[in-house]
């Protein structure tokens, strides 16, 4: 297994019909390379249960399938191809390549497919302005091959799946409980159109734009984000009782470094010039800091973010007591 750096390249951006260089800035980053639907549907293999033979469902059948039906659901809207981020490659070669040295191995006898892979599909025209900054609403998928057990007989595969906003400036992605479906379990593809119809019903996209805007009434002062960014660390080492008794923190020792890092020097979400940082702002610390997780954990922190600062609004609003401010 290899792990994949993260390539730095450019993209063109026409801005008031203006073209201008920007760097590529992805809603994950850690680990993970961009590549095309194409790629994914011409280049990859697909793994096999090993008891059976039987066939997985591909990342290509998975981002495809929920693509169409994206299109489909919103007909009047220009939907963006999938943005698709992948990791941890497995390498392999074709049988008539057995024993031949790496360096020797032609293109055509070289094989590959993906543990992992997360991508967004975007709905431009579906913009949204909160607390000045312009979302765009986003629909996705996450899945990853580690969680299956490949060495035994064809069983239910586990997708994500989710729908929330991005936000242009950073790309940082905002999802909320009802948004994110997290345990699709399906035998086939076919049974993938059923869950993401009953995620979209679940959705209640005015709530969620409510609480974001929410967010932007609130500060915490220079102290009190001092002392939330000690007891994040704190929580970390609690024993399992006391962790029941707090709300959860899942975003780990490196991003709250980040976290503290862009509290003084991010572009959009810096501190205020006296110290203080409104919660929409940290919220987009903590999404931001949570673009250097795996594959595998960007849902689950990007919701805890959400749910977090949420909680840490009405604390502030009912001057209720919260662990992380005490």
């Amino acid at each position: 297994m290899e792990l994949i750096a993260n390539p730095d390249p450019k993209q063109m951006i026409h801005l008031n019909n203006e073209i201008i260089d920007k760097p590529l800035s992805s809603f994950i980053e850690a680990n993970t390379k961009a590549v095309s639907l194409e790629h994914l549907k011409n280049d990859c293999i697909i793994p096999v249960f090993s008891k059976d033979n039987e066939s997985t469902i591909s990342h290509y059948q998975f981002v495809d399938t929920l693509y169409r039906q994206v299109q489909s659901r919103y007909p009047d809207y220009i939907i963006k191809e999938p943005e698709i981020r992948v990791s941890h490659v497995i390498k392999g070669r074709i049988p008539s390549a057995i024993g031949k040295p790496a360096k020797e191995l032609q293109e055509h006898e070289k094989t590959i497919y993906y543990e992992r892979c997360a991508f967004l599909i975007h709905i431009l025209q579906m913009k949204k302005t909160i607390n000045g900054n312009e979302l765009s609403l986003s629909i996705g998928g996450v899945r990853s091959l580690s969680q299956e057990n490949l060495y035994s007989k064809k069983s239910l595969e586990k997708f994500k799946v989710f729908i929330g906003f991005k936000n242009k400036v950073c790309t940082n992605l905002c999802v909320s409980t009802d948004g994110v479906a997290d345990d699709i379990r399906i035998g086939s593809i076919n049974e993938l159109e059923q869950h993401t119809d009953q995620l979209f019903l679940n959705y209640n996209e005015e709530s969620h734009l409510e609480n974001m805007e929410r967010m932007g009434r609130f500060k915490l002062s220079e102290k009190q984000f001092a002392h939330f960014i000690g007891k994040a660390r704190m929580y970390q080492h609690l024993d399992k009782r006391e962790k029941q008794e707090v709300f959860p923190f899942t975003l780990n020792d490196s991003q709250i470094n980040t976290v503290v890092k862009d509290y003084y020097n991010d572009r959009y979400f810096k501190r205020d010039k006296d110290g203080s940082i409104n919660l929409w702002k940290l919220y987009n610390l903590f999404t931001g800091a949570n673009k250097s997780s795996y594959i595998d954990n960007l849902l689950d922190r990007n919701v805890n973010a959400y749910e977090l600062v949420k909680e840490l609004g009405i604390s502030i609003e009912n001057n209720s007591r919260n662990w992380f401010l005490q």
